[in-house]
């Protein structure tokens, strides 16, 4: 064999994801499917012990890395014709900041996408009302949901890394496998 035909068939997987990329962004832009992202880099792990909803001062946040990869998301999604989408996220600070930082329109909160770290038995009812919401949405709109890594685990298996979202199919299930995973910007 040639060495271009062995140099075609190493790279034949590569273009095979390629092409599955591509037709995971065209799902999302036709509402087919969503994007569920782990926030941006907010350093630390939990929540710290005075935790208060609504109280950023109390919350790990987002760092000058995280504000940066939010707006990078912004810039990869309005690059991929997704330049309005309906943003979904967490009540989290870190997950309101993330969404609001892409600067892609308002952010509506939605608390099935709130962390269940501290309380993992109700990571089973929440991740179903998850389910739920996202599918009793009017479908055809590109959606984006900003979440964190325990309810995205729970929904899909997948532990990411801050940052990093998963293209998912709609409608939504359980143990949902990823059309993508996109790495944080």
């Amino acid at each position: 064999m040639s060495r271009l035909w062995l140099l075609a068939l190493a790279l034949l997987p590569l273009w095979g994801a390629a092409a599955e990329t591509a037709d995971a962004w065209q799902a999302l832009r036709e509402g087919r499917a969503l994007l569920l992202m782990r926030h941006a880099m907010a350093p630390g792990t939990g929540d710290p012990a005075n935790f208060r909803l609504g109280q950023c001062e109390t919350q790990r946040n987002l760092n000058a890395q995280g504000r940066a990869e939010a707006r990078r998301w912004g810039e990869l999604l309005a690059s991929q014709g997704i330049e309005r989408p309906r943003l979904l996220s967490s009540r989290w600070c870190r997950a309101l900041d993330t969404a609001s930082g892409m600067q892609l329109g308002p952010v509506q909160p939605l608390a099935a996408l709130d962390s269940f770290f501290g309380r993992p038995e109700d990571g089973a009812e929440q991740t179903a009302e998850l389910i739920r919401s996202i599918n009793a949405l009017p479908a055809g709109e590109p959606l984006v949901l900003v979440s964190h890594q325990v309810n995205i685990t729970a929904l899909t298996g997948i532990f990411p890394a801050s940052g990093e979202g998963l293209i998912l199919p709609l409608p939504l299930r359980p143990q949902v496998r990823p059309l993508a995973r996109v790495p944080a910007p």
